[in-house]
């Protein structure tokens, strides 16, 4: 069996753009060619799990990744991996097993997916970031010196942001009629939202790196090529609607009141935990997380190219 390299969350936002773009990097490789590239599911009937079984050099298996092993690892020959974990409350625990196995099994080299970098400290009121900091503190420390890893600060994701415009053009164009448009964004702060899929072939690239002590214990700022503002979004609505729109609420974060309905009432998640995520869109309010903040590795790497007027575009045609 020959060596492999691992993509847990590979039928997940960043982890198809991976499987797609990997093994075409991986030709070109003095290093990996021979590789194989796992791309990991829960369901290998999966719509997505089928249509990156079809990608050349791309074995798609049926395995919970937190479940997995050390010994598993070993079995498998992985010796990269790429990971895009959940952000329940719980990530900590399970990510950080997933690492520590990782450790164990002599993996070489690991690339993560964090959360937005501004958000990425100790005292930030949103639980997951300070869950992914504690990551990246763990990994940074003395005894991980052996597992090479580069963690992705990606910021908020493009479609997010743009399928509140999508939806409401599509309501507008077949009754005439709108609702309240609702925006994460403030009125006026510059954000440099990314498409999920520009984060995936960036760690691809990562990946495909012959020398991982390049960007070892690297941690990248990820934005997308172009700032947006809710009153920018409010624009491009009125230009495909060619009409003005008349209620707005920026800084809306009401979902979460579904999320934890939906999602966690029945369960014993604290109530306080989950509703903290109402306060992670702040920094991108604050101006905090602009285009301009993208490291400049990121763009000798793989430049993101995909600007909202794009991403809105596409939603549209779905």
């Amino acid at each position: 069996m020959a060596p492999s390299i691992l993509i847990v969350g590979a039928t997940g936002n960043t982890g198809r753009a991976v499987a797609r773009t990997l093994p075409k990097l991986l030709q070109s490789s003095s290093t990996l060619s021979g590789n194989r590239i796992i791309a990991l599911t829960r369901s290998s009937s999966s719509p997505v799990a089928r249509e990156l079984a079809k990608v050349p050099g791309v074995e798609v298996i049926e395995q919970n990744w937190v479940e997995i092993t050390a010994e598993w690892l070993r079995e498998q020959q992985v010796v990269r991996a790429f990971i895009a974990s959940h952000n329940e409350p719980n990530q900590f625990a399970e990510e950080s097993t997933f690492h520590l196995n990782a450790l164990d099994a002599g993996i070489e080299y690991v690339v993560r997916i964090s959360t937005t970098s501004a958000n990425v400290r100790p005292d930030c009121p949103a639980y997951y970031a300070r869950q992914h900091w504690a990551i990246e503190t763990l990994l940074s420390s003395p005894e991980f010196s052996n597992l090479h890893w580069t963690s992705l600060q990606p910021n908020i994701f493009s479609p997010l942001i743009m399928n509140p415009a999508a939806e409401f053009i599509k309501k507008y164009r077949k009754s005439g009629e709108q609702d309240t448009l609702r925006l994460m964004l403030s009125e006026d702060a510059p954000v440099g939202i990314i498409d999920p899929d520009e984060v995936g072939v960036i760690a691809a690239h990562l990946l495909s790196h012959d020398d991982t002590s390049v960007h070892n214990k690297a941690k990248y700022i990820l934005n997308g090529p172009e700032d947006i503002s809710g009153k920018q979004i409010v624009d491009m609505i009125e230009q495909h609607i060619d009409a003005p729109v008349k209620d707005v609420i920026y800084k809306d974060v009401s979902f979460i009141d579904m999320v934890y309905e939906y999602q966690y009432a029945a369960t014993n998640q604290s109530k306080q935990v989950i509703y903290s995520i109402k306060r992670a869109p702040e920094t991108a309010w604050e101006g905090k997380c602009s285009a301009s903040t993208t490291s400049k590795e990121i763009l000798e790497l793989a430049a993101p190219k995909i600007a909202p007027a794009d991403v809105l575009k596409t939603l549209l045609e779905e």
